[in-house]
């Protein structure tokens, strides 16, 4: 197992990711625990050290079975990350009832490393809401050891992750992003990578294969990749990017079955980073993905200057294109949702006054009601029922 440096400690190159581990009849709430504790034994016995679970995890129950699986060895043997689920607004005032609960819940009497949980539009402002006492009381737990290393998760924008940093930044330890191989540009990771290098932050990596979705590769790709690397399998593709990714230190794979904790701790054995050949070949494959499903928006914002609703065009176009682009999208779910009502694809007047200035021919006022129609899809099915009947 490859291990990284931080601040005085070594941390495997992988992490074991807590979020996709085995279930019961595809029940997502229901952790076959049996399964789930022999990959956590075989991760802990071939050089896995870090552990990452989170509240919201199979319905609640994952910090219960990990607590459960790792309580059989020496505490000071392994690295447990939990996170704050601000996810839910309801959750912000319960900061402190929250984590006592996961100290019970993990049977540990303090958070290796503890992260302030998915950053992004929707909750941004109460996680900067000083009423919340949120950052207050993590300081608190810093002080007094109950958490070792202090971090955050973000999925929102640059911008998102700017206004953040500027309150929390000074006690960040470390910055956990999604980061891949096709988000490198897709959610502009390479921005916030380089900012976080900047400021001395090291990168955690969630989703480094999109939740499996990179390693199904066509044809084509397939044969592009062979002629780089005729060895490499996707998994291993995918890791071997991260791995030439500076500031890189801890990457979580959400494994869900025994098999794939097998293969990845293989590939975690040796630091093979991508060289530039490699790197290439990866990023005209996210590229030729990427314009297969967009919206050639140049964002000249022409079309803002027209809208009579001002609604940022550009950036929903942005929004439509990750939501057209990626399987079981949330982003842009979260971003609209952070919206106030007159300034989401719904309030679109359809008076076309944007298509007629916009140098790329788009039917904006299409988008904008497909969008809609996306963000509500419960919502098209009930009214077809009723039309039906």
């Amino acid at each position: 197992m490859i291990y990284r440096d931080f601040k005085g400690i070594k941390l495997s190159g992988l992490g074991l990711g807590c979020m996709r581990l085995p279930v019961v009849n595809g029940n997502d709430a229901e952790i076959d625990e049996t399964a789930a504790l022999e990959m956590i034994d075989y991760a802990y016995d071939h050089g896995v050290n870090y552990f990452d679970t989170a509240w919201g995890y199979h319905n609640g129950n994952s910090e219960l079975v990990v607590g459960r699986g790792l309580s059989r060895y020496s505490r000071e043997s392994f690295y447990l990350a939990d996170k704050f689920p601000g996810y839910d607004l309801s959750n912000m005032p319960k900061v402190k009832e929250i984590f006592e609960r996961q100290l019970v819940k993990c049977r540990v009497e303090y958070f290796d490393f503890y992260l302030i949980h998915n950053v992004c539009e929707m909750n941004l402002e109460q996680y900067l809401d000083p009423k919340y006492g949120i950052l207050d009381y993590m300081k608190e737990q810093l002080e007094n050891g109950r958490v070792k290393h202090l971090g955050f998760s973000i999925h929102g924008s640059f911008e998102t992750y700017e206004r953040f940093m500027e309150v929390y930044g000074p006690y960040m330890e470390f910055c956990q992003i999604q980061l891949n191989w096709f988000d490198w540009t897709f959610q502009d990771a390479e921005r916030k990578v380089k900012d976080l290098e900047k400021r001395g932050i090291p990168v955690w990596v969630m989703e480094p294969l999109r939740g499996g979705k990179l390693v199904k590769l066509s044809d084509q790709e397939k044969a592009d990749l062979a002629a780089v690397e005729p060895a490499y399998s996707a998994p291993e593709w995918g890791f071997r990017f991260l791995q030439a990714v500076p500031g890189v230190t801890m990457v979580l794979s959400g494994m869900s079955d025994r098999q794939q904790l097998i293969d990845n701790i293989g590939i975690w054995n040796t630091d093979k980073p991508l060289d530039q050949k490699g790197w290439d070949a990866l990023q005209k494959i996210a590229a030729d993905r990427t314009a297969a499903g967009s919206i050639p928006c140049t964002a000249c914002h022409y079309c803002t200057s027209h809208c009579p609703q001002e609604l940022d065009i550009p950036w929903l176009i942005e929004m439509y294109n990750q939501n057209r682009s990626v399987e079981d999208d949330f982003i842009s779910i979260m971003a609209i949702a952070a919206l106030p009502d007159d300034k989401r694809p719904k309030a679109c007047l359809h008076c076309h006054s944007c298509e007629k200035v916009c140098p790329q021919q788009i039917k904006i006022s299409d988008i904008m009601a497909d969008f809609d129609d996306r963000l509500h899809p419960n919502r098209n099915n009930s009214e077809k029922e009723k039309a039906d009947a």
